[in-house]
């Protein structure tokens, strides 16, 4: 993989790249934006290991590890979950962009498509946000795309980490479903 395939190759990577090395991972990211409790954060980088995402950019005022907080329900995975601070989201954005990676939001927004439904295309990057205000405005307007989870019940949305999960396992599938090793 080269320097411009791999967003986590700048020096400021938080993560012994050694340490992961063998160790195929997709090429599926996903972008915190402004997640203020860091026990949802370790929870996504539970998840991001469990589906063997790629990476995690932590974004705005999103927590960062080391806290004894994210590692609660993290529980190890800071380590084995490669991942980068970027302090604004809508940048990193444009810069994955730049790279050819498809970003997508996870947001209830107008024109949001169903995220069974959307066409992806790897490698992708989807963004989550703030546990009630959403995905910031800047960060929405930089995306290619919005995808949503349908509500059925009477509650219409779900918490960020376990949307996060919904989405990358969803993700995981599809990756697997074209045939590319696990």
């Amino acid at each position: 993989m080269s320097q411009r395939d791999d967003p986590f190759a700048r020096p400021a990577d938080r993560l012994d790249r050694a340490a992961l090395a063998g160790r195929d991972r997709m090429p599926v990211t996903a972008l915190l934006d402004g997640i203020r409790s860091a026990g949802n954060v370790g929870s996504m980088f539970r998840t991001a290991d469990a589906a063997n995402l790629g990476g995690l950019f932590l974004c705005g005022m999103t927590a960062t590890p080391p806290r004894a907080d994210i590692e609660k329900t993290a529980l190890g995975a800071t380590e084995t979950v490669p991942w980068d601070y970027r302090q604004d989201p809508a940048a990193a954005v444009a810069d994955l962009r730049a790279r050819g990676v498809q970003v997508v939001a996870l947001e209830q927004a107008p024109g949001a498509a169903p995220f069974e439904e959307f066409p992806y295309r790897f490698p992708v990057c989807f963004v989550v946000g703030h546990e009630v205000q959403g995905v910031g405005p800047a960060t929405l307007a930089a995306v290619d795309a919005c995808v949503e989870i349908p509500m059925a019940g009477a509650k219409k949305s779900l918490n960020v980490a376990v949307s996060f999960g919904v989405l990358a396992f969803h993700l995981r599938r599809a990756w697997l479903a074209a045939g590319s090793p696990r």
